[in-house]
């Protein structure tokens, strides 16, 4: 088998029981996102592949906050699946520089094919699975849907976004909302845009529904 081949069956062992957002699917759906993108883009599809498929690999959020778990994780199999150094290199900084962390993250690394897998990841977290994806963590976290009491926080810290317990409503002011114009790519761009779109539509009725308007 490939390596390729064989990433996807690590990836999908490995995810066997995880939460719903950040399970093998969302895997496969930004890998297939990347795939899209990078069609437009001059970079080493290779390692655009690879990325999208271990970029999440040992999300921090489920591991105690560790960020280090991921970048370990990933250098362990490559190893043992002889990749190249100068790839396996490549991977961990992508892994290691591609989430929002509050929005107030400085990326120590720069790419052609980190900026595709991020651009990828991100749509991920917009339009209809993007809503999705949010209040199935929120309710993985028990959180409230919403609490016109509690106000979003915009400009927090990377450790006040990592241990934030807001309801599950402000996410989108505080992360999802913002992502359209943090793309890389113009793809990305371009998607993003129609995705934000649907999201402001879905807050509009769900405004209306809450005071009992509709």
């Amino acid at each position: 088998m490939s390596l390729l081949d064989n990433t996807i069956l690590f990836v999908k062992q490995k995810l066997e029981n995880a939460e719903a957002g950040h399970d093998w699917f969302h895997m496969e759906r930004v890998y297939k996102n990347a795939l899209l993108i990078a069609e437009g883009e001059d970079c080493d599809m290779m390692v655009v592949k690879l990325g999208a498929l271990l970029h999440d690999i040992a999300d921090s959020k489920f591991n105690n906050g560790d960020e280090t778990i991921g970048p370990k994780v990933a250098r362990e199999f490559l190893e043992s699946q002889k990749a190249p150094e100068e790839t396996i290199v490549h991977i961990i900084n992508i892994i290691e520089n591609i989430s929002f962390k509050g929005g107030n993250f400085e990326k120590k690394f720069t790419s052609k094919e980190l900026e595709i897998v991020q651009d990828a990841d991100r749509l991920d977290a917009l339009g209809a699975i993007g809503i999705a994806r949010t209040f199935n963590y929120g309710g993985f976290k028990n959180r409230s849907l919403y609490n016109p009491n509690i106000a979003p926080k915009l400009n927090m810290t990377k450790e006040e976004y990592k241990n934030s317990e807001a309801p599950t409503l402000n996410h989108f002011y505080e992360k999802l909302l913002l992502l359209k114009d943090k793309m890389n790519t113009e793809t990305g761009k371009r998607i993003a845009q129609e995705r934000h779109k649907f999201m402001e539509l879905f807050l509009s009725q769900f405004y209306a529904e809450w005071e009992g308007e509709k």
